[in-house]
């Protein structure tokens, strides 16, 4: 039984000290976000399902999978944690998927602005390359006081970052002269 009990002590610090290391990770990226600059490339909130029913037509959200009522929760979630902590936005571009679109509304950090270059290209919809080539230019254009909020799809950020993200996952990024560095990751639902 003393052994159990070491065991349970040591993965509990360990537990612990991931948890911290996570949580400093995201007090440097919040603080990263508040002098602004950034590029916040979001993944849109939780949509049960993958990709969308055949025939759905972009314009028209009844023919395409939407938030569900815990995605609605955590899209307003995450646009509170910005007010909170006075993120400035200076501009909001999503794509025109109804998912994303109702995503940045619900955040509720500024007029929004669905683009085609992040549009989903799941499925081969549109031009993969294109939309990528076109995202990757207009993160490494930013150049804003405050930050740039981009709301897309998982499929867009693996192709720019090389890594997915879950539903309502942030990828933060700073721009470059030709390109952009990751600063950080925030989950604003999982704090």
């Amino acid at each position: 039984m003393p052994m159990l009990r070491h065991f349970t002590i040591a993965l509990l610090l360990a537990v612990l000290s991931v948890i911290s290391t996570t949580s400093q990770a995201n007090d440097a990226t919040w603080q990263a976000l508040q002098e602004g600059g950034l590029v916040i490339l979001m993944r849109h909130s939780l949509a049960p399902g993958i990709g969308d029913p055949p025939g759905f037509e972009r314009g028209r959200c009844e023919t395409q999978r939407n938030l569900s009522a815990a995605g609605r929760t955590q899209a307003e979630a995450a646009g509170r944690a910005f007010r909170e902590r006075d993120i400035p936005i200076a501009t909001v571009y999503s794509s025109s998927w109804c998912r994303a679109l109702d995503t940045a509304e619900l955040m509720a950090l500024g007029s929004v602005e669905p683009v085609p270059w992040l549009d989903s290209f799941f499925r081969g919809q549109v031009d993969q390359a294109l939309i990528t080539q076109t995202a990757q230019e207009q993160i490494a254009a930013w150049q804003g006081e405050g930050n740039l909020l981009l709301v897309t799809h998982q499929v867009n950020i693996t192709a720019l970052v090389g890594g997915g993200v879950g539903s309502g996952e942030m990828i933060v990024l700073r721009p470059t002269v030709d390109s952009f560095q990751v600063v950080g990751r925030l989950n604003v639902s999982g704090q």
